[in-house]
């Protein structure tokens, strides 16, 4: 008997990848959309000076954004098991947690830095970690 979906990491799933989409589109976007999404004036610059490495910088955080997908989708499965599926999961929510977590020391001993993208950037990855932990906590009795 085939074990219940599990839809907290299929939803997990869905997050990373639209992040990954996301992150190509700022590619394809260029420098206006590097600075809507808060990727900073060096990126933006770069873009419209024709640079590369931007872009290959955006585009590997959106594969790594693809890979987490996947790996949440083998945790829910939906994809056949991977690699050390426990413990790539484990670390995919501690990531996204911790980044979700850095605007509190930021908000009390950095304000400065605190910009409106600092904080609501943190909270999406926050809630990003939340819905890994829940998805993770119901998968782990079969990872």
């Amino acid at each position: 008997m085939l074990a219940p979906l599990n839809l907290w990491l299929v939803f997990a799933a869905a997050l990373s990848a639209v992040a990954a989409a996301l992150h190509i589109g700022v590619v394809f976007g260029g420098a206006s959309w590097y600075r809507f999404f808060g990727a900073g004036e060096r990126f933006a610059r770069a873009a419209e000076q024709g640079r590369v490495w931007q872009h290959v910088v955006t585009l590997c955080i959106a594969a790594v954004l693809a890979l987490w997908s996947a790996y949440a989708l083998a945790g829910a499965g939906v994809l056949p098991r991977l690699p050390l599926l426990a413990a790539g999961l484990l670390t995919i929510t501690v990531v996204y947690l911790l980044r979700g977590l850095v605007i509190v020391p930021m908000l009390l001993f950095a304000r400065p830095k605190a910009t409106p993208f600092a904080v609501w950037s943190s909270l999406i990855c926050l809630g990003y970690g939340l819905v890994h932990a829940v998805g993770v906590a119901k998968a782990w009795p079969s990872l």
